[in-house]
């Protein structure tokens, strides 16, 4: 039965949309043919909502805020750096404290105030529940003075207290992720302590009173140990579309979504609705149980094709992106980022380039001794920092003697006589007159990966491709 099916699958996904018969033609919502190449689009068109709920459902399933999680309303306040034995979060990073939380902004709206900054870089992106950062509240935006925000919901209208200004989610469901820097130090980490106990987070009924949030409602059967994406891909079809059709109630689809949802309709997917798979013919709803599978495989497959059409880069063996944070009707890369990259920024607050080796031949290995050259006067250009961070194999930290898992222009790094800097990529030390250039690696692989916050916009710029990370090579 396998067999047949996905070579029922496979003449479908190649384009054909009717299936003839008898002379005539089955309605496309009624045929394989139709229904599964719809039912993947769809898939993938509603990934990120889907996913959106789980991590909510994960993030917030607690009475009281613990580890990094907090009830809906509250913020997690993450006092330090992950240690370096912390596996909970892969590619962790080691240069901002966070504080984030989800709000349910459909019956009202909350109040963020923000305090003064002080200079410090920071930011505070607002995500909606398609993933779509619809407002960065920080240094870039909007400076670093105090400053206070209503968040509102889609329909939302009523009179706001002075000061206070109004920014619109599209959704119901809005993921708070402020992100300050910190230089890890125990004078930065009490800095920043103070800037993130003075962020207040309420809703608009009880500003400007006193507020105790309320105990957070624990669902004691949502799986708190199973990774978010795993559950995910494990729905059902009927799930999963069910679950995404509840969804699109209190965070519609945009209005350039349109042709999308009267899509969707055709194979029974409409908001508010269960799923209904008896509008499918038989042979069309015995395949449509692969739908999951299948458009899994090709969000994964967008690394690649991605690179071709332009929405993916690989330059001296880096794989970045400049498409985040905002996606329009770009639905496979926006399903792309949520399965790599939940919560990324926009481009203009932040590039992550990655690399797993030199050439996409070869990985990087402890065994080895890598150097990073950067000519004089080419750092990366960055308004706000950056830095490149070592993982495992599996995106966690690495165990060193130094206990450095990044490293930066913090480090005060050391120049060469003609100005230009080297990064020493290496397991041993390459001695003391070049620890300071020192990034430790462990013995067998390990994976890179830059952080450029607010890339500078102008060339040179990674933005507009006039500036290009450096090769990593291989060294005797």
């Amino acid at each position: 039965m396998m067999k047949r099916l996905l070579l029922i699958l496979a003449a479908a996904m190649a384009g054909a949309s009717l299936l003839m018969t008898g002379g005539g033609a089955t309605r496309a919502d009624e045929s394989v043919f139709g229904a599964v190449p719809l039912g993947v689009e769809a898939y993938i068109y509603g990934y990120p909502l889907v996913t959106m709920e789980y991590t909510r459902r994960g993030l917030t399933n607690v009475e009281k805020p613990e580890g990094s999680r907090a009830p809906m309303g509250q913020l997690v306040l993450m006092r330090k750096y992950p240690a370096v034995d912390d596996h909970l979060v892969t590619a962790p990073n080691a240069d901002t404290l966070y504080a984030t939380g989800f709000i349910d902004v459909g019956q009202e709206p909350w109040v963020l105030s923000l305090p003064d900054a002080h200079g410090r870089y920071y930011l505070f992106p607002m995500l909606d529940g398609w993933t779509t950062v619809f407002q960065v509240p920080g240094t870039r935006t909007t400076g670093t003075g105090p400053q206070t925000y209503a968040i509102t919901g889609p329909g939302w209208k009523g009179s706001l207290p002075e000061g206070v200004k109004e920014y619109k989610s599209p959704t119901a469901m809005v993921w708070l992720l402020g992100r300050i820097y910190c230089t890890g130090t125990p004078e930065d980490y009490a800095a920043v302590h103070k800037m993130q106990d003075e962020i207040k987070l309420v809703p608009l009924s009880s500003y400007g009173k006193a507020y105790t949030p309320p105990p957070g409602k624990v669902d004691p059967s949502f799986d708190m140990k199973t990774a978010v994406r795993d559950q995910v891909n494990a729905l059902s079809v009927d799930e999963y579309f069910t679950l995404l059709a509840k969804l699109m109630v209190d965070n519609p689809p945009a209005e350039a979504d349109k042709p999308m949802v009267e899509k969707m309709a055709k194979i029974g997917i409409v908001p508010g609705q269960p799923f209904d798979g008896s509008k499918l013919g038989p042979a069309a709803r015995e395949a449509f149980s692969l739908v999951p599978k299948i458009a899994n495989e090709k969000i994964m497959l967008w690394m690649k094709e991605g690179i071709v059409a332009g929405d993916m880069k690989l330059e001296n063996g880096w794989l970045f992106t400049t498409k985040t944070g905002v996606y329009g009707t770009n639905y496979i890369q926006r399903a792309l980022i949520t399965a790599i990259g939940l919560g990324a920024n926009r481009p203009q607050d932040a590039v992550y380039p990655t690399s797993e080796g030199p050439s996409v031949l070869s990985s990087f290995s402890g065994d080895k001794k890598y150097l990073m050259h950067f000519n004089k006067g080419e750092l990366p250009p960055v308004n706000g920092f950056w830095s490149l961070t070592m993982y495992d194999k599996d995106y966690f930290f690495v165990p060193n003697p130094i206990n450095r898992q990044s490293i930066s222009a913090r480090q005060d790094l050391k120049p060469n006589a003609d100005g230009s800097v080297d990064l020493y990529i290496q397991n041993q030390s390459p001695g003391p007159d070049k620890e300071s250039n020192w990034l430790p690696a462990p013995k067998d692989k390990f994976i890179l990966m830059m952080r450029l916050y607010w890339p500078k916009e102008t060339p040179p710029s990674i933005i507009d491709d006039t500036w290009k990370v450096p090769r990593v090579k291989a060294v005797e």
